[in-house]
């Protein structure tokens, strides 16, 4: 289930990526982490540019709305999404307050 949101409002998301899956998918929540498996490797960053095209596909925005803000090498990272047209309802648990930042976001 998805809900709509005022399309100023901007999202941090903090995920696990496990690189060189079976499938890509997004695999689900654990730890406050949301857990994306991808099929690509992490060389030259294209487990980053998977993960964020299936980003961009959950959030219903485009590719270049979604940027990668920590993590470019690790397996932990942290994405801002811009002004998402739906929100999944996975993400109360993986952003802090539900994804219902304060004004001004």
């Amino acid at each position: 289930m998805h809900r709509e949101l005022p399309v100023t409002q901007k999202l941090l998301i903090a995920v696990r990526v496990s690189p060189r899956g079976s499938r890509s998918e997004i695999v689900g929540v654990k730890d406050g982490r949301l857990r994306i498996k991808t099929t690509a490797p992490p060389a030259d960053g294209n487990a980053n540019k998977d993960v964020i095209r299936q980003l961009a596909k959950a959030f219903k925005v485009p590719p270049s709305r979604v940027a990668l803000k920590k993590g470019a090498t690790g397996r932990n990272k942290t994405f801002l999404i811009d002004s998402p047209q739906v929100v999944p309802d996975w993400v109360r648990e993986v952003v802090p307050g539900g994804g219902s930042p304060g004004p001004g976001s």
